[in-house]
């Protein structure tokens, strides 16, 4: 079973990266496949809403960039965990366009039941603010959302500081083993059970 972690700080061995490597550490020993890919040093642009990627029903989008290569990473996952840092009160921009365009150019690839989950880390604050806006990303899209011991998030200004977080690095090795023990079970139930029905998809506005 494969883990895709996505780091989506501009750093690339910072705080989102010290604890999604304690989280990957962990579901490695769970004998979780897992790999980290840092987006967030890319030049990555917002969603401009052109719907190609449904137009030509290429599950593509129309600037060829990481979301592209991404994308086929993210079909093959069983769970996907997205880590960024939080910037003015919300997660960093680069980690939003990224996340945006992935999960809109991607709606037609099926996610019933892959596991997500959202690492956030801060200096001081903005961390709930920002653990919120991440996990929406997966409940519009039928992913079970894991959970830990407590939000998941990290604190520090570096990682030399983030490793001296124990409880917060406590919180991502039980995020890891409550996401292995989500995925072995999903993957039991698909087997015994098959997933949930699916009813064809209604799209209303809100109108008078």
């Amino acid at each position: 079973m494969k883990a895709l972690l996505i780091n989506g700080s501009p750093r690339p061995n910072g705080c989102t990266f010290t604890a999604l490597t304690e989280l990957a550490n962990t579901l490695e020993a769970e004998g979780i496949e897992t790999e980290i890919v840092h987006v967030g040093n890319k030049d990555i642009r917002g969603c401009i809403a052109c719907r190609r990627c449904h137009s030509t029903g290429s599950n593509k989008c129309v600037f060829d960039d990481i979301v592209n290569e991404v994308a086929p990473k993210l079909a093959e996952a069983d769970a996907f965990v997205i880590g960024a840092p939080v910037y003015f009160g919300s997660p960093a921009g680069g980690a939003i366009s990224f996340m945006d365009r992935l999960f809109f150019s991607t709606l037609n690839i099926d996610k019933t039941m892959k596991v997500g989950a959202s690492v956030v880390t801060c200096r001081r604050g903005g961390n709930t603010a920002s653990y919120d806006v991440l996990n929406k990303y997966f409940t519009m899209c039928g992913m079970p959302v894991a959970s830990s011991q407590y939000w998941n998030m990290v604190y520090g200004g570096s990682a030399e500081e983030v490793k001296k977080d124990a409880e917060g690095l406590q919180t991502m090795r039980t995020l890891g083993r409550n996401m292995a023990f989500l995925m072995k079970s999903i993957q039991i139930g698909k087997q015994q059970i098959g997933l949930p029905e699916k009813e064809p998809a209604i799209f209303t506005n809100f109108h008078h």
